[in-house]
């Protein structure tokens, strides 16, 4: 496995093999990867089904820096909504009512409202409003 000296150390036989990874220190001695390597790295963590000290331990990462991808991975975008999806919806019209067909309201007190028309339906929709209101 590559390790942060850049050695090859394939005694770990049932691991998974990373690609060699070219690794690079900065002047502080911190190892510095690309976002391609940092893919690769947590896709074999995920394959391997080690733990993350011992997978961190083995391919010469720190823990702390190992762990931070892994939260960063799994955290979700910030400040980035949703994608918009569009539906289409098809609005068929209502079915028409068969000749002599009446709508028959009973209202509380005993009152009864019968609409034979679609032109009264609006005017039964007004009184029944009106007669849901306080006196």
């Amino acid at each position: 496995m590559i390790t942060a000296s850049g050695s090859d150390n394939s005694s770990d036989a049932g691991s998974a093999v990373l690609p060699k990874l070219p690794v690079i220190a900065d002047t502080k001695g911190r190892v510095r990867v690309t976002k391609a390597q940092r893919r690769d790295i947590l896709a074999a963590l995920a394959r391997s089904g080690e733990s993350l000290p011992r997978f961190a331990r083995r391919i010469g990462l720190k823990y702390s820096t190992l762990a931070r991808w892994v939260q960063v991975s799994r955290a979700k975008p910030v400040g980035r909504k949703p994608a918009l999806r569009l539906l289409e919806a098809l609005v068929e019209s209502a079915p028409v009512a068969a000749a002599g067909t009446v709508l028959v309201l009973q209202l509380p007190g005993g009152g009864r409202v019968e609409v034979a028309d679609e032109k009264q339906a609006a005017l039964a929709a007004m009184l029944v409003r009106a007669l849901a209101k306080p006196c």
